[in-house]
């Protein structure tokens, strides 16, 4: 079984008005640039110990500092995603490495 049920990836080709391989392939590179930028907000998430909003459980002096635009490449192309920062400088992703 795939990632999505059959009512979920009909939903998803009806949103997107699918209805030629190119649309497929481009709904494809934006949820591939959508996926890796929610990826890196999860691993800022759990570098500084507290989701985007959440003071109540914010122990740490270290904060959000905006966000590095970023080019990537891949099997897609060419893509820019916004890499997350902080004010300390520590964060380090995994996801999308630092200079590469």
């Amino acid at each position: 079984m795939g990632l999505w049920s059959k009512e979920q990836l009909r939903s998803f080709i009806k949103e997107n008005n699918l209805v030629t391989a190119q649309d497929a392939q481009n709904a494809l590179k934006d949820l591939f640039a959508e996926t890796l930028q929610e990826m890196l907000e999860a691993e800022m998430d759990t570098h500084l110990g507290y989701e985007k909003h959440d003071m109540q459980n914010k122990q740490t002096s270290n904060s959000r500092n905006g966000k590095s635009k970023k080019k990537i490449m891949s099997e897609y192309g060419e893509q820019e995603i916004a890499v997350p920062r902080d004010r300390l400088g520590e964060f380090d992703p995994v996801v999308v490495r630092k200079h590469q």
